[in-house]
C-alpha cells in the first residue's frame, strides 16, 4: 500500500450512524501526531461545551447563555421552560405554514405565493442558504430577500413583486426591531403594500424578541402571526431556530430533515474523546494550519452550484466569533480566522493561479457532493458525464495545491439534502466553539459589531448637523471643512464633504462643484430645479 494512501487512510474520519453520507479528510492538512498538551486543550474545549449546553453563562458581557443546540434537542434545555418553549415554537411554525399552504390563510389577492424576507446578518444569511441549497421548482412559495439598506437594492425586488404584493407575505426578522436595515426595509416595504391599496399587516408575520420594538408594533398592528427570537441565540447561529425554520416551512423544505441531520452530528461531537469527535479534529487542524494566529485564511470550495453561499454564510459564523482583539484574559491578542469562496469549479477560472502559485497564506477547504443529479445523467462525450468532470476538477485542484505544499481540508456529503445541511452546520458550530476555547478567546460576543453601530450613528447625527446647518444659511455656498469647523467637528471635512457629495447626487443639496474636495461648495437645496452637476 502506498504511503498517501495509508495517511489517507488514517486520517479519514466517517461514521457509521450516518449511513456513509458524510466524511471528513484530513489527511493534506499535515498534522502532526496529537501531543499531550494538545490533547488535554482538546479535552478542555470539550468540557466547556457539555457546560455550555447545560446552560453555563457564556456570554459574560451581554449576561445570557448560549443554546443553540438545544434547538435541536430541547431535552437538554436545562429547564422544562426553556424546553417547552422550544417544542410549542416548532409547532406553532408548522401549523402556521400548513395554514398557508392550505390557503386557510392568504392575502388580499388570493394563496399566497411569494415570501418576502426582510433581515440582516444572520437572520438573513441563514435563510438565503438554506433556500439556495435545498429550494427547487416544488418550493411551495417563491422566496425574495431584502437584507440591506441599500435603496436601490429595495426597488429591484420589491418592483419585481408589484401586482402581486396581494399574494405575497412578508417575514420580518430582527431580534430588537430596531436594527436599521430590517427596520428600514420593512417601513420602504409598508409604504409599497399601501400604495397598492393593500394593509401591509395582513400580510405580515414578525420574528423577534418577545416585547421587544417590533413585537409590539406587529401586535399593535395585527400582524398575522409573531414567532420569538430568544436571547439565548445568537444571530449567526439562530439559522435552525425561528430565524431559518419559519421561511424554510414556508417554503416548504424539509426542517424536521435539517432539524434531525444536525442533532445527529451534535451527538457525535459530544464524544469526549477528541481522535472520534469530528468537530475537535477540524478545530485542531485549524490550529495547526494557522499555528493559532490570524495569518491564514481558510478558502470554502464547494463542487456544487447549491452550496455557493456557503462560504458566504460561513464568514459571519466563523469570522464573527473567532475575529477578537482579547482574550478572555484580556490581553491583546488579534484572533480571527479569514473565510472566503465561491464554488467549484468557478473558482479555477478566478483564483485558483495564485492559491496554487501565490502565497502560502490560506489553506483550502473543498467540499464535494457525491450525488450528482436526481436521475441518470446525459454522457457529454463517450462514457462521461458533466459530473464526472465535476468530481476530476475537484480532485485535480485538490492535487495541485497538494504538489505546491499548499494544504486542504475535504468534506464530503452524499447528497445536498436536508439531514446533510444539517449535519454540516452543526459540525462548524462546534468547531468554532471548541477553536475559541483552544485560542481562549469568547466565540459568543461581538463587541466589534456593535462598535461600527454606534460609529454609524455618529455618521447620521454628523449628517443631520451638517443638512441643519445649511438650511439655517440658505444662501451661503460652504466647504466641507468650513461646515465641519462651523458644526464643531475638528478635522471632519473628509466625513462632511462625502455627506455632502451623496446629499447633493440625490437632489437634498446643491454642488458647485470642484476637482479638489476641498474647494466644492455646498448649499441647501434651492426650491427651483437645479442641474446636478458631478464632482470633477
Amino acid at each position: 500500500m502506498d504511503d498517501a494512501f495509508a495517511r489517507f487512510r488514517s486520517q479519514l474520519m466517517t461514521w457509521p450512524e450516518l449511513d456513509q453520507s458524510l466524511w471528513l479528510d484530513l489527511s493534506r492538512a499535515r498534522l502532526p501526531r496529537t501531543d499531550p498538551a494538545l490533547r488535554r486543550a482538546l479535552e478542555s474545549a470539550l468540557a466547556e461545551m457539555r457546560e455550555l449546553e447545560a446552560g453555563s453563562l457564556a456570554n459574560p458581557d451581554e449576561g445570557r447563555r448560549v443554546g443553540h443546540y438545544w434547538l435541536r434537542a430541547p431535552e437538554l434545555a436545562p429547564d422544562a421552560a426553556t424546553a417547552t418553549l422550544i417544542r410549542d415554537s416548532w409547532a406553532s411554525i408548522a401549523s402556521f405554514a400548513a395554514k398557508v399552504h392550505a390557503g386557510e390563510l392568504r392575502g388580499a389577492d388570493g394563496p399566497f405565493t411569494d415570501l418576502l424576507c426582510i433581515g440582516i446578518g444572520g437572520s438573513a444569511l441563514g435563510p438565503q442558504f438554506l433556500a439556495d441549497a435545498l429550494g427547487g421548482p416544488g418550493d411551495r412559495l417563491r422566496l425574495h430577500f431584502l437584507d440591506n439598506t441599500d435603496p436601490d437594492g429595495f426597488d429591484r425586488v420589491l418592483l419585481g413583486l408589484e401586482g402581486r404584493l396581494g399574494r405575497t407575505l412578508a417575514v420580518v426578522m430582527s431580534k430588537s426591531g430596531g436594527t436599521p436595515e430590517p427596520r428600514n426595509a420593512m417601513r420602504e416595504a409598508e409604504a409599497r403594500w399601501k400604495a397598492a391599496g393593500l394593509a401591509f399587516a395582513r400580510h405580515a408575520v414578525a420574528v423577534t424578541g418577545e416585547g421587544s420594538e417590533l413585537d409590539r408594533a406587529a401586535a399593535g398592528a395585527g400582524f398575522l402571526a409573531r414567532f420569538p427570537m430568544w436571547d439565548w441565540v445568537g444571530g449567526r447561529t439562530s439559522v435552525l431556530g425561528p430565524v431559518g425554520l419559519v421561511p424554510a416551512s414556508l417554503q416548504g423544505l424539509d426542517t424536521e430533515g435539517l432539524l434531525a441531520g444536525a442533532a445527529e452530528m451534535d451527538a457525535i461531537t459530544r464524544d469526549p474523546d477528541p481522535d472520534r469527535n469530528p468537530a475537535a479534529q477540524l478545530a485542531r487542524a485549524w490550529l495547526h494550519l494557522t499555528e493559532g494566529k490570524a495569518g491564514r485564511a481558510m478558502v470554502v470550495l464547494p463542487y456544487k452550484d447549491r452550496l455557493v453561499l456557503l462560504s458566504k454564510y460561513l464568514q459571519q459564523l466563523v469570522m464573527e466569533s473567532l475575529g477578537k482583539s482579547h482574550d478572555r484574559a484580556g490581553k491583546l491578542v488579534r484572533q480571527g480566522l479569514t473565510v472566503y469562496g465561491n464554488k467549484g469549479s468557478t473558482d479555477q477560472h478566478a483564483y485558483i493561479q495564485q492559491l496554487r502559485d501565490g502565497p502560502d497564506d490560506f489553506f483550502a477547504f473543498f467540499v464535494e457532493v457525491l450525488r450528482d443529479r436526481e436521475g441518470p445523467s446525459p454522457e457529454v462525450e463517450p462514457g462521461v458525464t458533466s459530473g464526472d468532470y465535476l468530481q476530476a476538477f475537484l480532485l485535480g485542484t485538490r492535487e495541485a495545491l497538494s504538489a505546491e505544499g499548499k494544504a486542504s481540508l475535504t468534506l464530503t456529503l452524499g447528497a445536498v439534502d436536508a439531514r446533510g445541511i444539517g449535519r454540516t452546520l452543526a459540525l462548524f458550530e462546534r468547531a468554532v466553539g471548541l477553536y475559541a476555547s483552544l485560542l481562549n478567546i469568547n466565540a459568543y460576543h461581538q463587541p466589534g459589531v456593535e462598535a461600527g453601530k454606534k460609529a454609524a450613528g455618529e455618521a447620521l447625527r454628523l449628517s443631520a448637523a451638517a443638512r441643519r446647518h445649511l438650511e439655517e444659511r440658505p444662501s451661503e455656498w460652504l466647504s466641507a471643512p468650513e461646515i465641519a469647523a462651523q458644526i464643531g467637528l475638528e478635522g471632519g471635512g473628509e466625513t462632511v464633504f462625502k455627506i455632502c457629495l451623496r446629499l447633493s447626487r440625490n437632489g437634498r443639496l446643491d454642488c458647485n462643484p470642484h476637482a479638489d474636495p476641498g474647494l466644492a461648495r455646498f448649499r441647501h437645496r434651492n426650491p427651483s430645479p437645479t442641474h446636478h452637476d458631478q464632482v470633477d
